[in-house]
């Protein structure tokens, strides 16, 4: 069984950064694409990026591209998502995902092997 475990959010001034983790148990956690997703209250819940197995391609949502960079450690069995230049509407709950035999384009689809149990992100302005 693979748990996923995000971490990193907080509260923040729009313009300020912080960095989400998403440690990963598990022997093959270097075979798994994976995923950034978050949902604010009373919105679905959005893919914002995602990264290959072996970290060489990624995506990013129009929403967050340039300010946003997603990558990972499979030494470390951990993903990270490197957010600046926060904004207000980042705000919302952010959650991690992992497919055993997914690829960057089904980690736009809203289902996956393996979710954590999210990280709350608050911009203030």
């Amino acid at each position: 069984q693979v748990q996923l475990v995000e971490s990193g959010g907080g509260l923040v001034q729009a313009g300020g950064s912080l960095r989400l983790s998403c440690a990963a148990s598990g022997r093959t956690f270097s075979t798994y694409v994976m995923g950034w997703f978050r949902q604010a209250p009373g919105k679905e819940r959005d893919l914002v990026a995602a990264i290959s197995w072996s970290g060489d391609n990624t995506y990013y949502s129009n929403s967050v591209k340039g300010r946003f960079t997603i990558s990972r450690d499979n030494a470390k069995n951990t993903m990270f998502l490197q957010m600046n230049s926060l904004k207000p509407e980042d705000t919302a709950v952010y959650y991690c995902a992992a497919d055993t035999n997914g690829t960057i384009a089904t980690m736009s689809l809203p289902v996956h092997d393996y979710w954590g149990r999210g990280t709350q992100v608050t911009v203030s302005s």
